[in-house]
């Protein structure tokens, strides 16, 4: 329903095949995206960094591919936006990585090739395990985050202002973005990214929270 209500009212689309929706997270409520996005008809591209959720939901069913190559990924979002598929593709990898390859294709070839984008990392703890910074592999973040975690909560906000960095380049040319609830948007804020609403107080964010704007 939420996936359905922001192509309803961003996209003005009530049918989202062809539309892409990026975001990130294949584990608890999370897991849920990869099927939304099939039942919604459109391609959904979810990136993990932990390979047995994505291993999990792959075998239960709910995601139908898996792939660690960003070059595999966006040929297969390119081919499946072509011809309408709706997909399911997990990323193992991290989101910033995957968002910064769209901004990527972006610049270098002028398609935007995302349409949907939101994110389901457990970022109401984001410096114990919820979300895992980009600089660093899956078992090298958990080992940091063990062993010194001063360095991994620093290394967390330099991912969260890269992460929005990108997402901004890319809701600029028109990618609709959503906050899903998850305290996203207010450790962005709290790292120094640039999440504030211009014009407005400092409580207020550019993007939307699905439970306020497309659920409500």
């Amino acid at each position: 329903l939420t996936v359905l209500n922001a192509g309803r009212r961003y996209l003005k689309a009530e049918d989202l095949s062809g539309k892409v929706f990026v975001t990130s997270g294949l584990g608890g409520m999370s897991g849920a995206q990869a099927k939304a996005a099939v039942i919604a008809g459109c391609v959904g591209i979810i990136a993990e960094v932990d390979e047995a959720a994505l291993l999990k939901r792959h075998k239960q069913g709910w995601l139908m591919e898996i792939s660690n190559n960003l070059d595999h990924c966006i040929a297969r979002l390119r081919e499946a936006r072509k011809n309408k598929i709706a997909l399911s593709l997990g990323y193992h990898g991290n989101v910033v990585d995957l968002w910064e390859r769209l901004v990527y294709e972006l610049d270098t070839t002028g398609e935007l090739l995302v349409d949907l984008g939101s994110d389901q990392t457990s970022c109401h703890n984001p410096f114990n395990g919820g979300y895992y910074p980009v600089q660093l592999g899956f078992e090298d973040a958990k080992q940091m985050l063990s062993s010194c975690p001063g360095k991994f909560r620093s290394l967390v906000q330099e991912s969260l202002k890269r992460h929005v960095a990108a997402i901004n380049k890319l809701a600029d040319k028109g990618m609709f973005f959503w906050d899903y609830g998850n305290a996203f948007l207010l450790e962005a804020q709290r790292a120094g990214a640039d999440v504030e609403k211009k014009g407005a107080n400092k409580t207020e964010f550019r993007y939307p929270s699905y439970v306020q704007h497309i659920m409500g």
